[in-house]
């Protein structure tokens, strides 16, 4: 067994509050996400507006909030008129992103009507089209969802049948505007330039919009760091946030390297963070740009790109993209990823796992059949139930284990939230393969007094996945041996594992 990792909880130290945004996911019209998705009208569990009622039980179940939308890349060449007004009369096109067909079955109000079937949890966070559209474009958008009435686009909208406008407040400046894939590309001071214009016009529509900037697609970029300090210089007062992307993936059978994953994800985040911080003092603002990790999750990137390079260019209706199959490895990796927004909290405002359903998702579907939940579900389900609260400062003393990528890392990865009732929850990962991690955690005075739970994701198979045929394969179990006494937690961490434990 492994030496004992160990950290002290203490309420003075603390990091900062979770936003509930910081559950937020995505829905991009990108493969099955949409269609046969959350949108199958023909489906047993539909309803009227189509929307599969066990796909809304299971989003429910997951605890999801702010819902990004409609891309993603798709958003690059997406025509907003498009999705608005009878169905039937919406014309298709051709959707450059994934070389699909888009119908335009599923749009703007049908979205707003998914959210609301969430329920009062579930915030919209529209993006705006600034690769082949601008601002005109941008402030239509703005005027035929949130305006009350008495204008053409208002007026518009409640003959659509949506009399009450949308209230969207949170917006994307965009996608991705770094990325050579990007249709409509740009240099960062023409994006810089085009976001600060849109964001004012906005801003003399609905003042109370948050407003997100285009930050890097990735640490690995070329422009990195100097794409967000140009970006920032021209919109610096006129955004609240600026975007993060992030995905992580095993290289060449390096599973170590992949298990440390989120020492790159909190790299990211405080990079862009000193960048944000650098601008500011130079501009002499006291404003606070907060961070928008509007894009993270595992996607076994390499794989897809190896397909889509011989994928013939026939423009099918919602084919099978991104469908990645998650295994009980993944799904800890994933858990880290999610300690790491946590641990940032003070800073990253939004953060939306990328996607919601089907595509590199918590959730799957068979088209008429059913739909399930994949190992990735059960971390972000229990981290956005009981992750709410006063982030406290985690500084662990761990033993550690040497990583092809990253050096030397903790095999300990965890933070811990206080819920205003004063009940502490523990979010733990054990990176190590193959040895149990003893845990000691010193609870000073929060006056917590009884374990409530240990709950462990973990498999003797590391391979083990949730699949169309075996859909509850993998699920979370009761820790063994788990104890609270004379105010020191005292665990075993299962190798390869993701803990939640709660204490009140």
């Amino acid at each position: 067994m492994q030496d004992k990792a160990r950290f002290t909880l203490d309420p003075a130290f603390t990091i900062g509050e979770v936003n509930p945004r910081l559950f937020g996911s995505f829905v991009e019209h990108l493969g099955r996400c949409v269609y046969t998705g959350i949108f199958e009208p023909d489906h047993p569990t539909a309803d009227a507006a189509g929307l599969r009622g066990d796909v809304l039980d299971l989003v429910r179940e997951l605890g999801v909030t702010a819902v990004r939308y409609p891309g993603g890349n798709f958003v690059s060449g997406y025509k907003w008129e498009d999705s608005v007004g009878p169905a039937e009369q919406r014309p298709r096109r051709l959707d450059l992103a994934w070389r699909s067909t888009e119908t335009n079955r599923f749009g703007l109000s049908e979205y707003i009507a998914f959210l609301r079937r969430i329920g009062p949890q579930a915030e919209p966070m529209m993006a705006v089209n600034l690769g082949t559209r601008g601002v005109a474009e941008a402030v239509e958008l703005l005027e035929y969802a949130n305006h009350p009435s008495g204008t053409a686009l208002s007026d518009l909208r409640a003959a659509h049948g949506d009399k009450d406008p949308f209230g969207i407040r949170l917006w994307c400046l965009g996608n991705e505007m770094d990325g050579p894939w990007q249709t409509g590309h740009k240099t960062a001071r023409e994006y810089g330039r085009v976001a600060a214009e849109t964001a004012r016009a906005m801003r003399q529509i609905d003042p109370s919009v948050e407003l997100v900037a285009c930050g890097s697609s990735s640490q690995a970029m070329p422009t990195f760091a100097e794409w967000e300090a140009t970006v920032l210089e021209e919109t610096y007062e006129l955004v609240d946030h600026v975007s993060l992307h992030a995905y992580y993936w095993p290289t060449d059978g390096d599973l170590d390297s992949f298990l440390a994953s989120a020492v790159d994800m909190e790299s990211f985040i405080e990079n862009v963070v000193a960048t944000c911080d650098h601008v500011g003092a130079r501009l002499k603002s006291k404003k606070r740009i907060n961070l928008s990790f509007d894009e993270w999750n595992v996607w076994y990137l390499p794989e897809w790109e190896a397909r889509a390079a011989s994928a013939p260019l026939d423009w099918p209706e919602a084919p099978r993209l991104l469908e990645d199959n998650y295994s009980v490895l993944d799904a800890v990796v994933f858990g880290s990823l999610l300690i790491a927004l946590l641990r940032h909290a003070d800073r990253v405002a939004v953060a939306c796992l990328a996607q919601l359903v089907n595509v590199i998702a918590p959730i799957m579907t068979e088209p008429g059949g059913p739909a399930w939940r994949q190992t990735t579900f059960f971390p972000f389900a229990q981290a956005a139930r009981h992750g709410r609260g006063r982030v406290l400062d985690v500084r662990v003393d761990s033993p550690t284990y040497v990583t092809g990528k990253y050096g030397e890392a903790d095999l300990l990865h965890a933070t811990a939230v206080r819920a205003e009732d004063g009940s502490v929850t523990v979010l733990a990962v054990n990176r190590g393969r193959t040895e149990p991690l003893p845990l000691e955690v010193d609870l000073g005075t929060l006056g917590v007094t009884g374990l409530v739970e240990h709950s462990v994701l973990s498999d003797a198979d590391p391979d083990a996945r949730n699949t169309l045929d075996d859909p509850e394969r993998v699920a979370p179990h009761a820790a063994a041996g788990t104890v609270l006494r004379d105010g020191r937690l005292s665990a075993v961490l299962e190798p390869l594992s993701w803990n939640m434990i709660r204490l009140a």
